[in-house]
């Protein structure tokens, strides 16, 4: 079988199903694991070369709508007449339903189960140990800085806080994106900030531009210097990578309580 990615998310998927080598191609920005750097490239997520991906012969593409704009590829796809999958979760359960879904797609439902039931075995473990948190922390996740952009309600982020013993100040809004102001975050105060641009690796974000904002200082997370610089390939791609986002910022957050990350592939 002869499958392309076009989204780095769901490459990721492939790799947790052990099926890297049906892949023949991914997008720009799929760079995990190493065993796809050295596959033909289709470009970016939002500007995929359709002609590359046809003249890759794929018997199955898997598609995204993760980003607005992506629509544009599942339109180019449909007449090109090329077979393909959407995967397009926001949820935990949703990300958990897309294993699923892409093993059968490719015959590896039995490696899909396993998955799937590892998957949920940690989110149970998680779940259990942060109902011991006698006090959560308040987290502001920022996606984007302008305009400020924040993962609402319906973001895998604002469970992954729940779990992590933590709980997401926009997880009230009923929206997995959410557009806010600055005067917004101010009146939110978190504990923490967690500061994972999308697209963006952690090296070019420099927590002195949250800082020099109006009022800043107010906030109970810069007066305590706690801004988290976070792998945005841990927290903003809907694949089972998150699991390690998880381990992660809980251990950052409640230390005593959480044990210390490890690859959970």
């Amino acid at each position: 079988m002869r499958v392309v990615s076009i989204c780095p998310s769901n490459t990721e998927i492939l790799a947790y199903l052990d099926a890297v080598d049906l892949l023949v191609g991914v997008d720009d920005d799929s760079d995990w694991p190493k065993e796809v750097n050295d596959l033909p490239r289709v470009g970016r997520d939002l500007n995929i070369d359709i002609e590359a991906v046809e003249a890759l012969q794929p018997d199955l593409v898997l598609a995204s709508l993760s980003v607005p704009g992506m629509e544009r590829n599942i339109d180019a796809l449909n007449q090109a007449n090329i077979p393909y999958i959407i995967l397009d979760p926001n949820s935990l359960d949703e990300i958990a339903q897309d294993i699923l879904t892409v093993g059968e797609h490719i015959g590896k439902e039995t490696k899909a189960d396993d998955v799937y039931r590892q998957f949920h075995a940690t989110l149970e473990e998680y779940r259990n140990i942060s109902r011991e948190i006698p006090q959560p922390k308040t987290l502001y996740w920022e996606w984007w800085p302008k305009p400020l952009f924040t993962p609402g309600g319906w973001n895998w982020l604002s469970y992954i806080s729940e779990l992590a013993g933590g709980r997401n100040v926009f997880a009230d809004y009923d929206q997995a994106s959410v557009q806010v102001e600055w005067e917004d975050v101010l009146a939110k105060n978190p504990d923490i900030i967690c500061m994972v641009w999308v697209g963006v690796q952690e090296k070019k974000m420099n927590p002195e531009i949250i800082k020099k904002r109006e009022r800043s200082e107010s906030i109970t997370a810069i007066e305590q210097d706690l801004i988290f610089v976070l792998e945005e390939y841990l927290y903003c791609r809907p694949s089972p990578r998150l699991i390690e986002g998880l381990q992660k910022i809980a251990y950052l957050l409640h230390p005593d309580y959480y044990p210390e990350p490890k690859s959970w592939r």
